[in-house]
């Protein structure tokens, strides 16, 4: 049920995906203004992970789920009750609580049930998991917006109907599932997040960071901008294509989690390493030729990368955590990556205001480039110890 409601949340937040170009229509902002849209979510996360990632150590796993569920339903109401822009760019920061509460609650949560159910297990399991929930909400969001646009009747006001019914379906599910953390057992005054790592593991934390935000960098993109590139430089305005093309690279890397997961960590690093670099430079290529086809494939390519490295994000940052800070080791993690999500695409947008978009996005794709090529062997490098 932990994996689901992951799964479930994590679509809601990239539903409106292939509808900004609706909104951008129906209202005539510019492309900039889908970025503030997006960052608005990505800020929400950062925040509550900030504020509220490491709690479930504190109050309980379940009941931190229980209220990101609650945040969410919020979120959709104020989808549907405040259609403007301004409407869109605070259900979008509500919408970044609720996730921000989730991610690290729900890693360290099936982490948690993993041990209880299989003691032996190594952490690996549960990485791949919460990797695939992750990747794999964040897949189908962008298609079940597609579908939404191209043959439901109001389609900036059904894919929420839906969601939101499923939101609440969740919540009450979510009460049965068995809590895995005593409360009271870690004691003290409230502090906002912070990460303790032993000394000697910080280098291998930190790598794992790094590559959490290059991998996210490339969410981001596809999260935001890329339908402007489709519709722009492609000529390919169709909403379906747009969550087609989304789907297909978050796709790629829940997938890749899966077929790699027998794989050492070290190797499923190698793999993604190699994957986000041939990915990246295919979208290069795709920027200056204007290739549907290439850019299609590098986003594949680059997204099956982005699924391992995250998931051997996950795998370090949670072998270097205990049952007391395992949350907040986690949270950590997904600071850092969603930050990636947060500040290569806002940078894109705000490129935009002076600048083409042929250049503008190959400035991403060369940042980004630089990111995991830097990162990467140090992440090997910190594993293979």
């Amino acid at each position: 049920m932990t994996a689901v409601a992951f799964l479930v949340m994590m679509a809601f937040n990239t539903v409106p995906t292939p509808l900004y170009a609706l909104y951008q229509q129906r209202d005539g902002f510019p492309t900039v203004m889908i970025t503030v849209v997006f960052a608005a979510y990505s800020i929400g996360v950062m925040l509550a992970l900030y504020l509220a990632g490491h709690l479930s150590d504190r109050l309980g796993r379940r009941r931190v789920i229980l209220s990101s569920v609650l945040i969410e339903v919020v979120a959709a109401v104020l989808f549907l009750l405040w259609p403007s822009a301004v409407g869109l760019v605070v259900a979008r920061f509500v919408a970044g609580l609720g996730i921000g509460m989730l991610t690290a609650t729900a890693t360290a949560h099936l982490a948690d049930l993993r041990r209880i159910s299989h003691p032996a297990a190594t952490i690996g399991f549960a990485a791949t998991i919460a990797g695939v929930a992750n990747m794999g909400g964040l897949a189908l969001g962008p298609l079940i917006g597609g579908l939404f646009a191209e043959w439901a009747p109001q389609p900036l006001v059904a894919p929420y109907l839906a969601f939101l019914a499923a939101l609440v379906a969740i919540g009450f599910a979510y009460a049965f599932v068995p809590e895995t953390v005593e409360r009271g057992r870690v004691h003290g005054p409230y502090r906002p997040q912070r990460v303790r790592v032993p000394a000697e593991s910080r280098g291998a934390y930190w790598a794992a960071g790094i590559g959490a935000f290059a991998a996210f960098a490339v969410t981001g993109l596809f999260g935001s901008v890329a339908p402007t590139f489709l519709a722009q430089l492609l000529h390919q305005s169709d909403h379906l294509v747009a969550g087609i093309v989304s789907f297909s690279v978050f796709g790629a890397a829940a997938l890749a989690q899966v077929v790699f997961a027998r794989l050492s960590t070290r190797t499923q690093l190698w793999i993604g390493v190699l994957a986000m670099v041939a990915g990246l430079l295919a979208l290069g290529v795709a920027d200056l030729t204007a290739s549907a086809v290439l850019f299609v494939g590098g986003g594949v390519v680059a997204g099956a990368g982005v699924g391992l490295v995250f998931r051997g994000a996950l795998a370090t940052a949670g072998s270097l955590g205990t049952a007391a800070n395992r949350s907040e080791i986690t949270a950590g993690i997904f600071l850092l990556a969603f930050a990636g999500m947060t500040v290569p695409p806002l940078l894109v947008g705000a490129a935009l205001l002076v600048l083409p978009l042929v250049p503008a996005f190959l400035g991403f794709v060369v940042l980004v480039l630089a990111l995991i090529v830097w990162a990467g062997p140090s992440m090997i490098r910190a594993v293979g110890r």
